[in-house]
């Protein structure tokens, strides 16, 4: 990144707590009434009321979100941005680089930023982040053109007992999980970097066991607070307050998790316990050039250093940010040994503990890994997942005192894409 033209995260960035898809595996979760629209524009309105900056100066909206769950999700970035507070005059763009959707939103309104091409100047902020709601629905096939009963309206509901034979419904979230170009579902492909990298059910377990353990200790220190914002939420006649990430489990045994069995394939070693939790969640921050920032009297918070993003073999798609970091290293003109904390999706423990195994060639610490717990802990709602890793790492960094850190993440198809941020 230019050194003359930074680009920084402002202070202020937020996100609502990560909530599990479903309450106990049984019921609907916390945020079951929600869609990605309005969680992306919970954050935007928490990050707002918490940035120093007149929203009258943010001039685009970028949102990453993977998957249109809800009949309002082809709005994206645009019904977010409303939702969120900011005035109808403010284009917005959705972004869809699966999971690395949020760390893509980051990427591409720094780019528009610095091209100038698009850039507002009269508005020099940028809002972006990620907001995702994992309620996929369920989608019905072999329907459209056939006759249904009368009681069926062209834009109302369809009744089940009116279907014609051959039609049929799909989960689109078992669906989505599948890869056609690798003949795997994502979890098979964590199974074969467990296989290459001879990695143990024992190794994967202790893995999510600190996942666990890591997630607790900081949330009970407090040290989620400041990048987090309360969701309230009605239930009935209940009314709950969410004020932490709900995967996180407060008696965790690694006793327990080894009597799991395997989920994906017989032998195998990815299990519930040692995948990334299906949740809910969204982020949002504002960022703008340096400069900017000094002549509006808003606080950075990070400077964004560089950015990499690489493809491999979509059978081992979890593999994905060893070369993304590579080329956001190269970029950012610094070494492994230079980074302090690295913020790693873990979609999967076998993926994660091979990428460790690699960054490790480039002189990272694997103890410098995901010291505040996961996603196996915390949960991974794909396109919201960048957005907050990002506000993770700048806000420990700052309260660490630390210097580079590293955001990165795996992609669905065979990808990686990685940032490197620098403390302000």
């Amino acid at each position: 990144m230019s050194k003359t033209e930074s680009i920084v995260i402002l202070e202020g960035g937020k996100r609502i707590p990560r909530a599990d898809m479903l309450h106990n595996n049984r019921e609907p979760g916390l945020y079951s009434n929600f869609t990605s629209t309005q969680l992306g524009g919970m954050a935007i309105k928490g990050t707002l009321e918490h940035t120093n900056l007149d929203k009258g100066l943010i001039g685009h909206t970028i949102m990453g979100m993977a998957q249109h769950s809800h009949r309002d999700s082809i709005y994206g970035a645009k019904g977010m941005a409303w939702r969120g507070g900011l005035d109808q005059s403010v284009p917005a763009l959705t972004v869809a680089r699966i999971c690395g959707s949020g760390a893509e939103a980051i990427a591409v309104g720094s780019e528009m930023i610095l091209a100038g091409m698009r850039h507002d100047k009269k508005r020099p902020f940028m809002v972006v982040g990620g907001g995702e709601s994992m309620q996929y629905p369920f989608c019905l096939y072999n329907f459209r053109g056939k006759k249904v009963g009368e009681a069926v309206q062209k834009y109302g509901p369809i009744d089940s007992k009116a279907l014609p034979a051959g039609t049929h419904l799909q989960d689109m979230l078992l669906m989505c999980l599948y890869d056609p170009s690798a003949q795997m579902a994502m979890a098979n492909t964590a199974e074969e970097l467990g296989r290459r990298y001879e990695i143990s059910r024992e190794e994967a377990d202790t893995f999510a066991f600190r996942s666990q353990e890591l997630a607790k200790q900081n949330r009970d220190a407090g040290h989620f607070a400041e990048e987090t914002i309360a969701v309230h939420v009605h239930t009935g006649d209940a009314s709950i307050t969410v004020e932490h990430d709900t995967h996180i489990m407060d008696n965790v045994s690694l006793a327990k998790m080894a009597t799991l069995p395997a989920a994906f394939e017989a032998g195998g070693i990815v299990t519930a316990a040692n995948a990334s939790a299906v949740v809910d969640g969204a982020a949002a921050m504002v960022i703008g050039k340096e400069s900017d920032a000094a002549k509006h009297g808003a606080k950075p918070l990070a400077r964004i250093a560089g950015m990499g993003v690489a493809a491999c073999d979509p059978k081992i798609m979890g593999y994905g940010p060893v070369p993304s970091t590579e080329i956001a290293l190269a970029n950012a003109g610094i070494t492994g040994k230079q980074i302090d904390r690295v913020e790693l999706n873990e979609a999967f423990a076998p993926q994660a503990l091979a990428c460790i195994r690699d960054f490790g060639k480039m002189g990272i610490d694997a103890e410098k890994v995901n010291p505040m717990g996961g996603a196996i802990a915390l949960g991974h709602p794909l396109g919201a997942t960048g957005a907050i890793l990002t506000l993770t790492c700048a806000y420990a960094m700052r309260r660490n005192k630390e210097r580079y850190g590293l955001v990165t993440m795996c992609i669905g198809g065979g990808q990686g894409i990685t940032l490197v941020i620098e403390s302000l």
